[in-house]
């Protein structure tokens, strides 16, 4: 199992993972399905801030993520983590998630965040297992001011929390 830096040749793979609308919108917001392939493709080339990865399980790809990484605000937040259809319920989207935290961790900053869709159960119940927790009732409601969604955000206890 490892993380490999997300090469956009790679964008039509992952775009095809997400296998209804509604899996199109947990991931990105859009109610679109098919997922377009040209816009997963376009998501490393938005900005410098962002890496993306592939985690890979015995040489295939299983899963994708990014970091999101802000100087401003001193944190970095992990986004559209999707599991390849014939790999969840295995507990892959657990190793997935902590092995996220790697170079989150490493990249130095203050606070790891993440936010989700409050229906997704599935992976509340994986980034709990991880060791998030939930960030206070008015900062999420803060932050949720101008999203399209109100969604649950969530924190990884760092060294700057203790």
């Amino acid at each position: 199992m490892e993380l490999r830096a997300f090469k956009v040749g790679q964008a039509a793979e992952v775009a095809g993972w997400a296998t209804s609308a509604q899996e199109v919108g947990l991931l990105s917001g859009r109610n679109a399905y098919p997922f377009p392939g040209e816009l997963v493709g376009s998501w490393p080339k938005v900005a410098d801030d962002v890496r993306s990865y592939l985690y890979y399980v015995n040489g295939e790809p299983v899963g994708y993520a990014e970091l999101w990484l802000d100087d401003e605000e001193d944190e970095v937040e992990l986004a559209r983590i999707i599991v390849r259809p014939g790999s969840r319920g295995r507990g892959i989207g657990t190793a997935f998630v902590k092995a996220l935290l790697g170079p989150a961790l490493e990249a130095g900053y203050s606070d790891v965040f993440l936010r989700v869709r409050p229906d997704n159960d599935v992976a509340i119940r994986t980034y709990r297992r991880v060791g998030f927790e939930y960030v206070p009732a008015d900062l999420a409601d803060e932050w949720n001011k101008n999203q399209p969604v109100a969604y649950t955000w969530m924190q990884y206890p760092t060294s700057s929390q203790v």
